[in-house]
């Protein structure tokens, strides 16, 4: 069947789809190829997120179309919108806004390489307004029934010029309001997964929640105060069976630019029953806004 990595694209620039013409690739995931495009009703450069028939099975056939179909329903300032969406003879595709910036993960790889130790973490600042923002997303997305399910630094795009955090790639969400007899599958990065998502449970926004704190977690410290794990399988592992949870620090502990009431609300976003975590996004959002008024400002 082959791979997304091994598929040659060229033939694929200037093609046709929907309203808009292929110009070049501009990404690849793992189900998919994003490129710049150019939409010829409004004269604009857009992104076409492309998947090809000949790499179908079922299951991604499925979550493209998930990640379509809810994406497409959502409308926030910092959730990137689906124009178009639709399919040719050999692709599944939809078109969005072509963001110009880079993801989280980008700033905060770059930050760890800087030779000055205090300077290997994005600003607290930025890091809690970032926290945020996305925070506002995923409850608005939560509102519609949607839980994005793949929360990550990779999957957030940070806009060049104003700085705002743009949620993307609802490729695995769960829309809540659909049934399915089919035996849940796991989706998601093994880091950023919640207890309950590991084992195949049914999950709601309390999942998008523990990947957000441990995002959020990750732009706090220069390396995340974790054993040391050979392999995924392992973290999977530990993160089902450990009740007291992964981390061997909390945030003040490792970041002495962090005051220690940022501690209690990150052990609450990451506690392992989600019954203990924060109820919604919004409960989450309050109290980093709190902590910005109280120590930021």
């Amino acid at each position: 069947m082959g791979t997304i990595a091994e598929f040659d694209v060229e033939h694929l620039i200037g093609l046709q789809v929907g309203t808009s013409t292929i110009v070049k690739e501009l990404a690849r995931g793992g189900m998919a190829i994003v490129f710049v495009a150019f939409q010829r009703t409004l004269k604009r450069q857009i992104a076409v997120k492309l998947l090809p028939k000949s790499l179908l099975t079922p299951k991604t056939a499925e979550l493209f179309q998930q990640e379509a179909e809810a994406a497409a329903i959502l409308s926030h300032s910092n959730i990137i919108p689906v124009y178009e969406v639709g399919e040719t003879e050999d692709f599944l595709f939809f078109t969005m806004q072509l963001v110009h910036g880079n993801p989280l993960s980008h700033y905060m790889k770059a930050a760890q390489k800087n030779p000055i130790p205090s300077r290997r973490v994005l600003p607290v600042a930025a890091s809690v307004n970032i926290g945020i923002q996305v925070l506002d997303a995923l409850n608005y997305a939560h509102t519609q029934d949607i839980v994005h399910r793949d929360i990550k630094p990779g999957n957030i795009m940070i806009e060049k010029h104003s700085n705002r955090p743009l949620v993307m790639d609802f490729g695995i969400v769960q829309v809540m309001r659909s049934k399915s007899d089919d035996k849940p599958i796991v989706h998601g990065t093994p880091l950023y997964m919640a207890p309950e998502q590991i084992l195949s449970r049914d999950v709601d926004g309390r999942a998008d929640i523990y990947a957000v704190a441990t995002m959020f977690f990750q732009m706090l410290v220069a390396k995340l105060p974790l054993p040391p794990f050979k392999s995924k399988p392992a973290l999977l592992k530990e993160k089902v069976l450990n009740k007291n949870g992964i981390f061997l620090q909390w945030p003040s502990e490792v970041n002495p630019d962090l005051h220690e009431d940022m501690d209690p609300i990150l052990q609450k976003a990451l506690a392992y029953s989600p019954d203990d975590r924060y109820a919604t996004c919004k409960d989450f959002q309050d109290d980093l806004i709190a902590y910005q008024k109280n120590h930021l400002t």
